[in-house]
């Protein structure tokens, strides 16, 4: 997987239960839209949590990253198909 670490513009809804789920993102000038989301996990670093999204819009795999912290979404990477 490649590295990308950028911030990105998000849209996502909670689901029953609390569960944040990602829709789509823009990245690079292009709107992806999520087709699926494959894994899901959380890292606690000091008092932050993020929450990892492995999703993919049927061309490529990416990792999503939300601070709860600072409420703010970075793209990790992505991997081509």
């Amino acid at each position: 997987m490649e590295r990308i670490r950028e911030p990105i513009r998000i849209a996502a809804v909670f689901t029953p239960g609390q569960r944040l789920k990602p829709v789509w993102f823009d990245w690079r000038r292009r709107q992806h839209r999520i087709l699926e989301t494959t894994y899901t996990w959380q890292e606690q670093v000091g008092t932050t949590t993020f929450l990892h999204f492995s999703v993919t819009d049927g061309g490529a795999l990416y990792e999503l990253v939300y601070n709860t912290a600072e409420q703010s979404w970075l793209l990790n990477g992505v991997e081509a198909k």
